[in-house]
């Protein structure tokens, strides 16, 4: 039988999600707050924005996915869909490698090459980006968004709705705190507070994002 699963948020980001999911043998319906200025991504058509995603659904329980890597955005329209009896689906990329120890909330998103470790965290409505490394016994905040080749060694903790730019590294059992960005390339040897952007090889705080 086919799954249908909507998809909200049509960008560069929702191909790649788009793609999983029809992998995962699901059929997709894109839908963007852009539209009806933007009516189809690819090959994709976009059905509507997310208001008329939720009228159209009636109160029935319907597959849901939130394509967008803006991590306050992704948590508002999680919530939003949550309100309304959506089921979030998690979709991890047949290429991805999961331990069975691993915990992973609904809403997440795993990309190809991606490496998940035992009894690593990971938080609802997360972005495990592509050929991400997440060691043993991580644990991941909601709505945290980890770029395309980051390294987090064992015991790393990062609280909700953190950014870890491409190719940065995380020393073993760091803490990262929420709402915090660590810029592209950076080495995190020291705990980093919340609210902080970070940003060197050792990374250093160079601004605060309150």
């Amino acid at each position: 039988m086919t799954k249908e699963l909507a998809i909200v948020g049509a960008s560069g980001h929702g191909k790649v999600i788009a793609d999983i999911a029809e992998q995962l043998g699901y059929t997709v319906r894109f839908y963007d707050d852009a539209y009806p200025s933007k009516k189809n991504i690819e090959h994709w058509p976009i059905y509507g924005a997310c208001e008329d995603l939720i009228a159209s659904s009636d109160g029935q329980a319907e597959n849901a996915v939130v394509a967008i890597g803006n991590n306050d955005i992704r948590a508002e329209k999680i919530s939003l869909l949550q309100q309304h009896n959506f089921t979030l689906v998690t979709l991890i990329d047949p290429s991805a490698v999961i331990s069975q120890y691993a915990k992973i909330a609904p809403g997440c998103v795993v990309f190809p090459g991606a490496v998940i470790n035992a009894f690593a965290s990971i938080g609802k409505g997360c972005i495990i980006n592509t050929s991400a490394v997440v060691e043993h016994d991580c644990k991941l905040g909601d709505f945290t968004h980890i770029c395309p080749n980051v390294a987090l060694a064992g015991g790393v903790s990062v609280g909700s709705k953190s950014w870890l730019g491409i190719g940065s590294q995380v020393k073993q059992l760091v803490s990262i705190g929420g709402n915090s960005l660590i810029g592209a390339g950076s080495t995190v040897i020291k705990n980093i507070p919340d609210n902080v952007t970070s940003f060197g090889s050792p990374a250093i705080v160079v601004t605060n994002n309150k």
